[in-house]
C-alpha cells in the first residue's frame, strides 16, 4: 500500500474545517508574501503555541519529507546550563514531533486517536547547537514507513530523521510509533484514560539539588534522593508547564528521559555531562499512582573519550524504559 493511501483531507479529522494555512486577504498589487508560522498545535499534541518547533513540511517522494522547524535563542527549558547551546533533548522532542505531524497530515490520523512511542533515539552534533544571534532555522529530512497494519484503524510506522541547520548536520534520530482509536486505548489503559482529566499530585520528596543535575532552577528537577547508591526516585513537578503541557494519563516519555540525562549528572556529579546522543526503549506505561525508581550505571560504550550511562525506571519491579546516553565530562 503506497503512503498516499493512508492520506486524508484536514478538513475530515475533527469534522470541521481545519486547513494547515489561511489564506489571507489579496494584496493590492504584487503577489502575496510567502509567510511562516508553527504548525497547528494539535497535530503534534501541544497546548501551548510556544511550544511548537515545527513550521511547515513538503512531500518529496512516497516516503520522504522536508519539514522545517524553528528553535527560540532562548528557552526555559531546553537549553544548557550555561546558555550557549540548545539542549540536545530538544532534538528529541522536535523529532517527536515530526513523527505525530506526519503521522496526522499524511497518513491521515484522526486528531482524537492516540499514539504509544516505543523508541526515541537521537544523536546531535554540539557544534550546530551553539545559540547564535537569531533563531536556529531547521530543515529536517523524515524518512516516513509505514509497517502492514494489524486493523484499519491501526498504524505502526517508523521515523528516520536527519536535522540540518544550513548546510551542516545537526542531528540524527529514530522512532517506532503505533496508532489506536481511543476505544482501542481505553481497553488497553483498563479505564486510566479517565484519569487524565484528574488534576495531578504535586512532588512528594525533595528533589535533588538543581546543579547535581545539570540544572539551574529547582523546578526543573525530576528526581529525589533514595539510600540506594545510583538509585533515585522519580518525582517530576506535575505542574511544570513543558515537561506536563498537558493533562495526560501517564508520565510522558519526555519526562523519563530527562530523567535518564538527570540520573545520568547525580551519578558523575560533580562533573556535568550532556548527552549528545541518546537511544531510548519504552517498555510500558509509565503510572501516575505507582513509585518509580530511576537506576543508572556507566556501561562501555564505543567512544573511549565520551561516557557512557545505561538509566532504567521500574515500577513494581517492572522496567519502563531504559535510555543508554552517551556524552563528554565537562567539570565544574
Amino acid at each position: 500500500m503506497t503512503l498516499l493511501a493512508f492520506r486524508t483531507p484536514a478538513s475530515t479529522l475533527t469534522g470541521t474545517e481545519a486547513p494547515e494555512t489561511v489564506p489571507g486577504p489579496a494584496l493590492a498589487t504584487g503577489s502575496a508574501p510567502r509567510l511562516t508560522s508553527t504548525v497547528a498545535k494539535e497535530y503534534v499534541h501541544r497546548a501551548c503555541h510556544a511550544e511548537v518547533f515545527l513550521t511547515g513540511s513538503e512531500q518529496l517522494n512516497e516516503t520522504t519529507f522536508a519539514v522545517s522547524a524553528q528553535w527560540p535563542r532562548a528557552h526555559t527549558f531546553f537549553s544548557t546550563p550555561d546558555g550557549a547551546r540548545h539542549d540536545p533533548i530538544q532534538a528529541a522532542e522536535t523529532i517527536r514531533q515530526v513523527g505525530l505531524y506526519l503521522a496526522h497530515t499524511r497518513f491521515g490520523v484522526p486528531l482524537d486517536h492516540k499514539f504509544m512511542m516505543w523508541n526515541l533515539d537521537y544523536t546531535t552534533r554540539p557544534r550546530r547547537l551553539l545559540i547564535g544571534a537569531k533563531p536556529t532555522d531547521l530543515s529536517i529530512e523524515a524518512k516516513l514507513v509505514a509497517q502492514p497494519r494489524r486493523t484499519r484503524s491501526t498504524i505502526d510506522f517508523t521515523l528516520s530523521t536527519v536535522v540540518r541547520r544550513g548546510p551542516h548536520l545537526a542531528a540524527t534520530g529514530y522512532s517506532r510509533f503505533t496508532t489506536v482509536p481511543g476505544t482501542t486505548y481505553q481497553r488497553l489503559r483498563r479505564g486510566r484514560v479517565d484519569d487524565a482529566a484528574l488534576p495531578a499530585p504535586g512532588p512528594t520528596a525533595e528533589p535533588l539539588p538543581p546543579a547535581r543535575v545539570g540544572r539551574l532552577r529547582p523546578c526543573d528537577v525530576v528526581l529525589a534522593p533514595t539510600d540506594a547508591p545510583g538509585t533515585w526516585h522519580l518525582t517530576p513537578d506535575f505542574w511544570h508547564p513543558i515537561l506536563f503541557d498537558h493533562a495526560n494519563d501517564h508520565i510522558p516519555g519526555m519526562v523519563l528521559i530527562e530523567a535518564a540525562r538527570q540520573a545520568t549528572n547525580a551519578l558523575t556529579s560533580p562533573v556535568t555531562i550532556t548527552p549528545t546522543s541518546a537511544a531510548t526503549t519504552f517498555h510500558r506505561y509509565a503510572e501516575h499512582d505507582a513509585p518509580t525508581t530511576i537506576t543508572a550505571v556507566h556501561t562501555p560504550g564505543e567512544d573511549p573519550d565520551a561516557l557512557t550511562t545505561t538509566v532504567t525506571g521500574h515500577q513494581h519491579g517492572e522496567p519502563i524504559f531504559t535510555t543508554v546516553l552517551t556524552g563528554h565530562p565537562d567539570h565544574r
